[in-house]
């Protein structure tokens, strides 16, 4: 194993930098960030992900080693930052699993199990086996599962409180993202805008769990519109009758920031669905209130403005990532702003208090619009980018400039850290023959690699009053962490290879970087236990990695390399035992015996769209959340592969039952897998590939 401790004066050979290499101008510190305690989602109610704690600096980084870490066996995806209360660290799990653990030696003091698995079986379908977090008010710990069961916890013992339904149990929504609290509230909102969900934000009684208000992000029917003023502004921005055969989507699955000073929470608003807008919405609308920003009204829940970043979304573009609220210099004034880096690779300075945006940025390759025009706040699009002439190539693609990997905020540096995605993504209404395609409601995505350095990440330093990098770090791969940044000057990132890496704020340069044995996706944090300053990461990647299947693919199999929450501190002395390494190679099995026919094996693929969230597009697995089914001994029969998937033997451990298919169809999906592992054994050639269905 590579584990080891990087001395600052050898880092900047394993550095790639672009930029001028200098930091922003030093902004207000008041109100950004927290100190001992990190007891919100990004540590304060700004979403900052920035620590006022300076203990660890530039000038002791090299000090830095594990002084504890703790094994989660039976987790995959690791997506939440932990956070931090009085010495107590609180982390959820792939499904919501809550855990306890005491921050100064990583002992665990209890698990709360929410048992998706078991209340509503069913949600296991829509999942890539994660969660992002939880949150703390008053003495309670607030968690969603799954199936959108919000529940409240006994933050020293675990003991669950009361639960609340916050979504029609039969519904399209799932929960994977991290409550928020405020002022004796819990909101929570929901996804599943991919498959026909509508979206909407609840506000809860953080003592009662009873509903106090809730917010829909796309209009419904006229009956459902009357005498709301902001729904039925927005229903004229969709086509008559869009409700009678979509959701629409729009759902709120991540990015929620509280505004203390004004009252309001901001939500940061998914795509729309489904993708192609001529299906959800023909004729034309922006369809309000999809990929944008809305400010509410904290008590009431009452629209007081929007900021669409994208009217009429055609690209699966969201507003979903973190929203950071701060007040800048601009100007000469001191400005109330939000800071926002979504999906559609630029980043907005917008005015809080009224939502009009104040200047904005090109993060990354965009080639869907020339820029953003200030004195309306729409995008100044390029032609034919819906795909009206035919199939387009559109920088970024689905998976965005910035996804929902958090970025972090500087006062002190007066910059913003930003994990950056490079890849396209072809947009076609006809069908795809391909194995990397998907087709969803009639629209091919396909994930391209065609420019350099695309398909590879960046860790960007963005100095968000002159709208322009400072400092820009190449990765080796695509899907990497979020970043926590602190007063001591540094910047800490996690990557989709292992490395945990601390640089230098201001410069880039890299201080030190430890090797976790396993990809990260999530964002660490820092805290403090009787005055000394630690800093922690959970490393599980997984998430929608089996969706991209190759672009993902690290090497990292399933089951081989352990789940873990890590914790360092200057001149930590722990070691973790030496793990399995990345490999690359696919140990496909087979059958040489079983004969394969072809007609099954085209209707198998067509089928196999449904295990692509857990196994991979064309069953290419980069083993994480679910195991590369190639290479698995209990697909090689017919009879055990179907056994599992209409018993559900294994729901608890995360796979769906799948007793709607029939023999015919099992047959036939058993019969594409076994074909795609022979390929990967170079026992046969690549077929003509049947088109996926329209889902």
């Amino acid at each position: 194993m590579r584990r080891f401790i990087l001395p600052a004066l050898a880092a900047a050979a394993a550095l790639t930098m672009t930029g001028c290499s200098r930091g922003g101008t030093e902004q207000p510190e008041e109100g950004i960030g927290t100190e001992a305690d990190w007891a919100a989602v990004g540590g304060g109610f700004d979403e900052a992900s920035y620590s006022r704690l300076d203990q660890i600096d530039a000038d002791n980084a090299g000090k830095l080693g594990l002084a504890w870490s703790l094994d989660l066996p039976g987790e995959v995806t690791l997506e939440a930052t932990p956070i931090a209360v009085d010495g107590t660290l609180y982390i959820s799990g792939s499904y919501a699993a809550v855990y306890a653990v005491d921050g100064a030696s990583g002992k665990q003091l209890w698990k709360y199990d929410p048992k998706t698995w078991e209340h509503n079986p069913a949600k296991m379908h829509f999942s890539f086996g994660a969660n992002r977090g939880v949150a703390y008010e008053d003495g309670k710990v607030f968690v969603a599962a799954l199936d959108c069961r919000l529940i409240a916890l006994d933050a020293k013992t675990g003991e669950e409180l009361w639960v609340a339904q916050t979504t029609p149990a039969e519904s399209f929504n799932i929960c994977t993202g991290a409550p928020r609290t405020m002022n004796g509230k819990v909101i929570i909102g929901n996804g599943g805008a991919d498959f026909g969900a509508r979206g909407f934000v609840t506000a809860f009684d953080s003592k009662t769990g009873k509903q106090l208000w809730r917010f829909y992000t796309v209009p419904g029917s006229p009956e459902q519109n009357k005498s709301n003023a902001a729904m039925e502004a927005a229903a004229k921005t969709w086509s008559e009758d869009f409700w009678k055969t979509t959701g629409g989507g729009g759902t709120v699955w991540n990015g929620m920031t509280f505004d203390p000073e004004m009252n309001r929470i901001y939500i940061g608003v998914g795509n729309a669905g489904p993708y192609d807008p001529e299906l959800r919405s023909p004729g034309g609308g922006d369809n309000l209130y999809t990929s944008g920003l809305v400010a509410l009204d904290a008590d009431s829940g009452e629209y007081i403005w929007h900021y669409q970043e994208n009217p009429r979304d055609a690209w699966d573009y969201k507003a979903t990532p973190n929203i950071v609220t701060a007040t800048l210099d601009i100007d000469g004034k001191p400005r109330k702003v939000i800071m926002h880096a979504p999906t559609n690779g630029f980043f907005y300075v917008i005015d809080r208090e009224n939502g009009k945006v104040i200047s904005a940025g090109k993060t990354t390759i965009i080639n869907w619009a020339k820029d953003i025009d200030l004195e309306t706040g729409r995008p100044i699009e390029e032609p034919n980018i819906r795909y009206e002439e035919g199939a387009t190539e559109i920088w970024p693609g689905t998976i965005g400039g910035h996804n929902w990997q958090p970025m972090s905020y500087n006062p002190k540096l007066g910059l913003v850290y930003i994990p950056i995605q490079q890849i396209g993504g072809r947009f076609a209404r006809e069908v795809k023959e391909s194995d990397q395609a998907f087709n969803v409601m009639g629209l091919t995505t396909e994930a391209i690699i065609k420019k350099p350095n695309d398909g590879k990440g960046q860790l960007v330093a963005w100095d968000p009053i002159a709208q322009k990098e400072a400092w820009r770090i190449q990765h080796d791969n695509l899907w990497n962490g979020g970043t926590l940044t602190t007063a001591g000057g540094l910047v800490f990132q996690g990557t989709a290879e292992g490395w945990f890496n601390a640089y230098d704020g201001k410069s880039g340069e890299r201080l030190w970087r430890f090797d976790a044995g396993l990809g990260i996706v999530g964002a660490p944090m820092s805290y403090s236990v009787d005055g000394k300053q630690y800093v922690s990461i959970l490393v599980g990647y997984g998430g929608t990695t089996a969706a991209f299947g190759k672009f993902m693919d690290i090497g990292w199999k399933y089951g081989a390399q352990p789940r873990r929450l890590l914790t360092f501190a200057i001149d930590g002395k722990k070691k973790l035992p030496d793990g399995v390494p990345p490999d690359m190679k696919i140990d496909a099995v087979d059958d040489p015996e079983l004969v394969l026919d072809e007609a099954d094996i085209a209707a198998g693929r067509m089928l196999s769209v449904r295990c692509a969230a857990c196994h991979g597009v064309g069953f290419y697995s980069p083993g994480t959340p679910g195991p590369d089914l190639r290479e698995s001994q209990l697909a090689v029969s017919l009879e055990d592969f179907s056994q599992v998937l209409k018993s559900g033997a294994l729901l608890e451990r995360g796979m769906p039952k799948f007793d709607m298919l029939s023999d015919d169809e099992i047959r036939q999906l058993h019969a594409y897998l076994r074909a795609r592992a022979r390929e990967a054994l170079g026992k046969r050639k690549e077929s003509k590939a049947a088109p996926m269905p329209k889902l």
